[in-house]
């Protein structure tokens, strides 16, 4: 039996792979397991072709990808979600795709509660001031207001989503939720109020996205959306970064349509910093798709997702 690991090479780099080679082998020391980090497509396919499991995050497992002639059983993504791959074209070459779950839940919500209240009580915009002007006035980057007077919007309330509602009433902020896929029953149990997506634009002082990308959402938050917000919110984006139109947003903070932006992801992965227009703003915070991060969630990420390929491929021994 052979595994291969393969993502792009900052993706590997990242992490210890040791962790996951040993473990794989601590199930059976016989399976082979190979390292690619990503270079070329069509070595890529060499590679991947005579695997029985694949373990990835960020590669485009697209429909052309499952024409190949592979003997893949079983693909493991080691990210919450299956957007990076066609799991149509997977399910006709009877391949299972398994993501990870649950793994770094706590993680995601308290960065999303770290962007907000660094939003909320303009942290950025202070260390500017202090740092590059020598102005030491709590005046001086405008008006707040208190958390318990706001009303946060989740957008997507799956594991995520509840778990930043959850820490959202500890501030005493009234949580409003959409999700089409949620009754009100199942949000209420956890203290989130059901909301349509007019009302979001109407009374949301904040909104959080937390929806993966599928076809009906992408571009989700466009420029109709901001430009019929209500109230100027805050406007974070802890999902994908393709549920954004980004000259929408641009134009949001330029019009002054939200009043700033907690950003963990940009449009693409790899985004060309030296120019990215959406630096060098006070009132704007961009991290590296790093929400997930902790020592414990990496070590979860790595253990779970070989967990899940090797199970998959006993299944099917």
């Amino acid at each position: 039996m052979r595994i291969l690991i393969s993502d792009y090479p900052d993706v590997l780099a990242s992490r210890d792979l040791a962790v996951e080679i040993q473990a794989i082998k601590d199930f059976d020391d016989r399976i082979e397991v190979e390292i690619y980090p990503y270079q070329d497509q069509q070595e890529f396919i060499e590679r991947v072709q005579t695997a029985d499991g694949l373990l990835t995050a960020f590669l485009d497992l697209d429909a052309a990808f499952f024409q190949n002639n592979l003997q893949l059983q079983c693909i493991s993504i080691n990210a919450t979600g299956f957007d990076k791959v066609d799991l149509e074209a997977a399910a006709s070459k009877n391949i299972r795709v398994v993501p990870l779950v649950n793994y770094c839940t706590e993680d995601v919500a308290d960065h999303t509660l770290a962007l907000l209240l660094s939003l909320n009580r303009k942290l950025k915009a202070y260390t500017k001031q202090i740092e590059q002007k020598h102005i030491w006035r709590y005046k001086s980057v405008g008006s707040m207001h208190r958390l318990s007077t706001q009303t946060l919007a989740i957008i997507g309330c799956g594991k995520i989503g509840c778990a930043v509602a959850k820490r959202a009433q500890v501030f005493g902020m009234e949580v409003i939720g959409y999700d089409p896929y949620k009754t009100a029953e199942e949000l209420q149990a956890f203290g989130i109020r059901k909301a349509d997506w007019t009302e979001i634009q109407e009374r949301a002082d904040i909104i959080s996205n937390h929806v993966a990308t599928t076809s009906e959402n992408k571009a989700l938050f466009n420029r109709e959306f901001f430009e019929n917000l209500e109230k100027s919110p805050l406007f974070l984006n802890l999902g994908r970064g393709e549920n954004v139109e980004e000259a929408a947003l641009l134009l949001a903070l330029e019009q002054e349509w939200i009043r700033g932006a907690g950003l963990d992801v940009l449009f693409s992965e790899k985004p060309d910093l030296a120019n990215e227009p959406l630096l060098h703003r006070e009132n704007v915070i961009i991290t590296p798709h790093a929400s997930f991060y902790s020592e414990e969630s990496l070590q979860s990420l790595q253990l779970q997702s070989v967990t899940n390929l090797v199970e998959q491929l006993e299944v099917v021994k």
